[in-house]
């Protein structure tokens, strides 16, 4: 492949017709055609050169920075992402009743009970990731603690209820056979 061509070039490809180059990314053209609409092509693809845009062109687009800023921001700290609460449980609310009649009831909104939920994952999550990179434990210490992770995971499951998508659910060992 010759000189990558820049945003504005204008091609004719075989069997998607006239396009025009809208963005470039390390690996694909985003052309939009007159007859088709919006395509994404490989950069490799044979197509005919109608007027050539030479500028530099930055490869990376927006949203490639954007995504690996976000996976870097999720790995190296303790920012969480954002997990909905299952829409049967919003605006719900739990009560604790304590054994003795001369105490009084307990009532927290299951809003703010989740996002507590939430928060203690997330710091098991950082607390895991601090036990890999970690430079001092040797191997076996780092599996011996990830299996009381794991373990704490699996205590937690009992809340997966509250959980909208099941994706962001506890998980634990699971169970033996």
């Amino acid at each position: 492949m010759g000189t990558l061509l820049g945003i504005g070039s204008r091609i004719k490809h075989d069997e998607l017709g006239a396009g025009v180059i809208t963005n470039v990314t390390s690996k694909h053209y985003w052309v939009t055609f007159i007859e088709s609409g919006l395509e994404t092509l490989d950069l490799n693809t044979d197509f005919e050169v109608i007027e050539a845009v030479e500028d530099e062109v930055d490869t990376i687009s927006f949203y490639e920075v954007e995504k690996t800023l976000r996976e870097l921001l999720k790995h190296y700290s303790d920012i969480s992402e954002v997990v909905p609460l299952a829409d049967k449980w919003k605006g719900g609310s739990i009560t604790l009743n304590p054994a003795d009649p001369n105490l009084s009831n307990k009532e927290i909104s299951i809003d703010t009970f989740f996002h507590k939920i939430v928060m203690v994952r997330d710091r098991i999550r950082v607390m895991e990731q601090k036990i890999n990179a970690s430079k001092s434990l040797d191997d076996q210490e780092k599996i011996d603690l990830q299996q009381y992770i794991t373990r704490i995971y699996g205590s937690l499951t009992t809340f997966n209820v509250l959980f909208k998508n099941s994706s962001q659910n506890f998980k634990g060992e699971g169970k033996k056979k």
